[in-house]
Formats: structure tokens, C-alpha cells, sequence
């Protein structure tokens, strides 16, 4: 098992791409059979007995697919990066179900720790799009890195004003699936002017309207701060704005007419708190504090723990238990071990065979709930 701050070795590289590409294995359902087995390796000989016992068909690609996967990504210019090496981004790792592998094309000069997201309308007015330029060229000649998630509108607007300055963008889809279309000579330039793309997603996946608030989670996750410069009251810029509160990280909102519907998510969003900014000096003033390279925001023993757990068997009555207390609403798991009784190595264990069944559902790190 590679050690946290460790490079995988190409055998593990390969045994984790092949474990997080297996059907319904996600972050958490990875971490907890990495934490069960005490490697991929080991998860990945275990898997085919498992699942046959709980009859939950689910293939694993082969050795051979993941490594075609791996090097069709070198021949992009990406590299995929593991959750423990030096290089992964590093306020993902502090998010809940942070990806155990992303795919990332450029950004190895990029400041990685120093990073604002820009988020907002897809369908954003002139002067919308006019302040996101604004925000991201000032940002960009500050030392802040712009995250985006290359949509139509303010997306589009603060990475061409971050280019000199260094961007990332965040994708629904595989690396070789650009969305939009029309965005594919951004994305290239993106990565000629030293910025990045990146994903979780397989090579060749086409994104679907279920990917984007999971891409959501990384580009917010990957900031100290989220922005939203234009937004309706229900939008995928309100959903990256709440899982950046969820993940402790700053959120700021650009005020605008009451009479325009992008500036209602906006104005909303200050109601609730959010911190109203008028310039980059506003943003940038905020973070000083929040910047991990002059303060201890986010502290080491924020980082998931890796140990390998008791693979303890569970009783029958304890399943049906387990599957009683939990509902559609999200709890998190120590409520549940609390109103079972069952032992936590018994809980760990029978989640993660509910989690391959697709029983169940995780949400902001800890919460569980059945599958509608």
C-alpha cells in the first residue's frame, strides 16, 4: 500500500484505476475496501468472491484496460495522480469523498494551494461577464489560481482572463469529451498557457446532467473560495456555492438588480451570509487569513485516516438492523451506530456490501441514506 506523500508505483497506479472503475465503487466505497483490505491490490482479489456472495454483478476491467486507460491519457498529456501523492491537488484531499484518482492535463507550475472559483449564469449578461474578467485577470495578477468549470457564460469569461495568470478547468466528462464543443480551442489554450484540465471522469465518458453537480464538488473543493458573479435561484452555481460551505471554504456572492432573474442566486446567497464583494480586493482581503501558506486552516488531522480495518462478519438480524435505521434522508453513520448498537467494524462492513449492492448513497463525507 503506498504511503501517504508517496508516488504509486505503476502496479498500484494500475490497481487503483482499475478498483475506482469498477461498477459502484466510488470514493467512499474505495477508501473503505483500501481501509478493509489494506490495498488495492489486495481489495481487487477479494472483490469477485464479495460480490458473488452478495449477488451484485459488477465488472472489473481488466489489467490490460487500465493500463490502455493510463497510457491513452499520456498521449493527451495527462497524468492520473492518486489521493496520496505529493502532487494531487491539495485542498482536494480535504473534501468529503474526495476522488482517489484525477486525471490532470498541464498545471505543473500552477500554485495549487492559492485558488479561487469562479462560478455562474451559462446565459450571463454582457456586464456579468465584463465583472467575472475583472475578478479573474485581478485575481490572476494577485498569484491566485482560477478555477472554473468551462460552461458557456461566466465560466467562459474568467478563464480567458485568467490565462496569463493560470487556470483550471474542472470537467463533467472524460478529458477527451470537452464540453461544450464550442469550448475545445479554450481548453487547449488552457493547457498552452500552463493551466489545467481536470477529471474524475473515464476517457470517453460524455458528461450527463447527474455529472455536472459531482464536477461541482471538485471545483469548489479544489478553492479556498467560491464566487458567483450571476445565478438563478436554482442553478448548478447555487449547488457549487452550498458544497463550498459544506467543505468550510468561503463563499462569495456579487450583488445585482432585484429586477434581473441571474442576480437573484446572488443577492440570496448575501441574505444568507455569503460575503459581498464588489472587486478582487474584497475576495482577496478574505483570504489572507484562509490561505494555507500563512495560516493553519486546514489542519493535518483533517486528512482521512487510512487503517486497515477489522473485516468483521455481520449477523443477518444486524443487516436488517443497519437497513431499518437508515431512510432517504442522509444521517451520518455515528447516529446509526448509536441507535443500532452494532459494532462499528460491523457497520463499516455492512455498509460497504449495501454501497456494492447500490443500496445506499453517501453525501458530504459521513452521511448515508438509502437509494431512492
Amino acid at each position: 500500500m503506498a504511503r501517504d506523500g508517496s508516488e504509486l508505483t505503476p502496479s498500484q497506479r494500475t490497481a487503483w484505476l482499475r478498483l475506482i472503475r469498477t461498477d459502484n465503487i466510488g470514493p467512499q466505497t474505495f477508501r473503505q475496501l483500501l481501509n478493509r483490505e489494506g490495498s488495492a491490490e489486495a481489495a481487487l482479489a477479494v472483490l469477485p468472491e464479495m460480490l458473488k456472495r452478495l449477488g451484485t454483478p459488477a465488472r472489473i476491467p481488466s489489467i490490460a484496460e487500465a493500463e490502455d486507460e493510463i497510457a491513452r491519457a499520456e498521449r493527451l498529456g495527462a497524468r492520473f495522480v492518486g489521493s496520496r501523492e505529493p502532487h494531487y491537488p491539495p485542498l482536494l484531499r480535504y473534501i468529503a469523498g474526495a476522488p482517489p484518482l484525477v486525471a490532470i492535463a498541464g498545471g505543473a507550475g500552477l500554485d495549487w494551494q492559492r485558488t479561487v472559483a469562479i462560478v455562474g449564469a451559462r446565459n450571463a449578461s454582457t456586464a456579468g461577464q465584463k465583472f467575472a474578467q475583472m475578478l479573474a485577470a485581478d485575481l490572476g495578477d494577485a498569484g491566485y489560481t482560477v478555477v472554473s468549470g468551462l460552461a458557456r457564460g461566466i465560466d467562459t469569461a474568467a478563464h480567458r482572463a485568467a490565462l496569463r495568470g493560470g487556470t483550471v478547468a474542472v470537467l463533467a466528462g472524460g478529458l477527451d469529451r470537452i464540453y461544450p464543443d464550442e469550448n475545445r480551442p479554450l481548453a487547449q489554450q488552457i493547457v498552452e498557457h500552463g493551466g489545467a484540465l481536470l477529471t474524475e471522469m473515464p476517457l470517453g465518458w460524455e458528461p450527463r446532467a447527474r455529472d455536472f453537480p459531482r464536477r461541482n464538488r471538485l471545483v469548489s473543493g479544489l478553492s479556498l473560495g467560491t464566487v458567483v458573479v450571476e445565478a438563478a435561484k436554482r442553478s448548478g452555481s447555487l449547488i457549487t456555492a452550498r458544497l463550498a460551505l459544506e467543505q468550510n471554504r468561503e463563499v462569495f456572492a456579487v450583488p445585482g438588480s432585484p429586477l434581473d432573474p441571474r442576480a437573484e442566486g446572488g443577492n440570496s446567497l448575501i441574505q444568507q451570509g455569503a460575503r459581498l464583494i464588489t472587486g478582487a480586493a474584497d475576495i482577496i482581503e478574505t483570504l489572507r487569513e484562509a490561505d494555507p501558506a500563512r495560516t493553519g486552516l486546514f489542519e493535518p488531522d483533517w486528512l482521512p485516516e487510512v487503517e486497515v480495518m477489522d473485516a468483521a462478519p455481520a449477523s443477518d438480524d444486524e443487516r436488517s438492523r443497519l437497513i431499518e435505521a437508515l431512510s432517504l434522508t442522509p444521517i451520518p453513520v455515528d447516529d446509526v451506530i448509536r441507535s443500532t448498537g452494532i459494532a462499528i467494524s460491523r457497520v463499516q462492513t455492512l455498509l460497504l456490501e449495501l454501497d456494492l449492492e447500490g443500496r445506499v448513497e453517501w453525501s458530504s463525507g459521513q452521511l448515508v441514506a438509502l437509494r431512492p
